[in-house]
């Protein structure tokens, strides 16, 4: 059993769980325990409701040192300045953020614990000499996100990768640039929690299920996204030319709009009839959404992050028996015989889109072989066996 520092950039209880908080969930239930740490804040605070919010629940929360949320997870949520990381604010949150973790691992009596960060300023705050066990989870181009501080976070990232002893990432494109810095490079692509996911595709299979209510109302076919709505992931230009080629089709997003990018416009789709926002919902109602989508899709915009990047939606959606049309980026390209790629055309995306509604292409049944092994229990422990093998700590 290994204690582990989990150091996040996100918070524990946010509505759109990433890699973080499943991560933390998966080794957990491997027997580790875990110090959660929540988000640093990357990015400098900017004077919009959603992160006054996030501070106040900061300084409401910091105050308790460590909450379990559940057996063997503890999280810390550290007070620190949001974008800190420059002259005296920098001393300040390393000071904050050293002595909090080290009277949490006190604390919960953690011993040689290992660090698992995936903040790529993790050396600006911390020193990895008092760890056992030092890894970097790369799981997104973070600088290629708005109003992040690309050249400070390239620098940080290119110095972390080579004081670590393992760098992960789940991506091809993440592996190869980050192989310039260490050859201790492993791929493990994204993966998804079938248990959950897979509920959809029972509850589509149960003649007695109703669709959720406000997805009841919209007419069939529906074609979903769930999801972060930002502007610098989607291709909003192309999803309104689909929308409008195809008025008899239903599109529906499920998610939390302007994630990432406060900046995000989504006028230009808001007049379209067939175009429908539910907001978010919570995880635990996810399945039940899927169960009432007839295709689901990713109409990614194709820049520097959608190259890096490898969508955890790609895999919950097929756990969920839903066929998958998508803009062709790198990290999918290995997976065209269970889904559709096609370029971020209107003409090709609806033409696939046609063909997967009239029931062309993998069968369910391929498409979910396809996809065996992509969770994160196996994921888990392929990168637990290899860690303990460098760490001299085989079971």
């Amino acid at each position: 059993m290994a204690d582990i520092v989990l150091l996040s950039t996100a918070d524990w209880d946010h509505p759109l769980w990433t890699n973080k908080q499943h991560v933390a969930c998966s080794l957990a239930a491997e027997g580790e325990r875990i110090l959660y740490v929540e988000s640093l804040g990357l990015r400098s605070v900017q004077a919009k409701t959603q992160d006054l919010r996030r501070i106040l629940r900061r300084m409401l929360l910091g105050f308790r040192l460590v909450r379990q949320v559940r057996p063997g997870i503890w999280v810390l949520s550290p007070l620190v300045l949001p974008g800190g990381s420059h002259g005296m604010a920098l001393r300040l949150n390393r000071l904050m953020l050293r002595c909090s973790i080290a009277l949490a691992c006190q604390l919960l009596r953690f011993r040689s614990p290992w660090l698992w960060t995936y903040n790529p300023l993790t050396l600006l705050y911390l020193p990895l000499r008092g760890f056992d066990l030092s890894i970097y989870h790369a799981v997104d181009a973070v600088q290629e996100q708005p109003c992040m501080p690309k050249a400070l976070i390239e620098s940080e990232e290119a110095r972390l990768c080579r004081s670590v002893d393992q760098v992960f990432t789940t991506s091809p494109y993440l592996a190869e640039r980050l192989s310039r810095y260490t050859d201790r490079v492993c791929y493990e692509p994204n993966v998804a929690d079938r248990d959950h996911f897979s509920g959809a595709l029972a509850l589509r299979q149960d003649p007695a299920f109703l669709a959720p209510e406000g997805l009841a109302r919209i007419p069939e076919p529906r074609i979903g996204f769930v999801g972060a709505i930002s502007s610098y992931k989607l291709d909003f230009g192309l999803i309104r030319a689909v929308a409008n080629r195809h008025p008899e089709w239903q599109f529906v997003f499920v998610g939390p709009q302007s994630e990432g990018e406060p900046s995000t416009d989504l006028s230009q789709l808001c007049g379209l009839e067939n175009v429908h926002w539910l907001g978010p919902k919570p995880y635990s109602q996810l399945p039940r959404f899927l169960a009432a989508f007839q295709c689901s899709w990713l109409p990614l915009q194709c820049n520097a992050y959608t190259k890096a990047m490898f969508p955890m939606k790609f895999f919950e959606y097929l756990f969920a028996g839903l066929p998958v049309v998508s803009t062709r980026i790198h990290s999918l390209l290995s997976f065209d015989s269970i889904c559709r790629l096609c370029p971020p055309d209107p003409l090709e995306f609806s033409e696939q889109l046609q063909q997967v509604l009239a029931g062309e292409g993998p069968t369910l049944d391929e498409r979910l072989s396809g996809i065996e092994g992509y969770t994160y229990v196996s994921r888990t422990r392929r990168m637990l066996k290899l860690l303990r093998t460098q760490s001299g700590r085989i079971r």
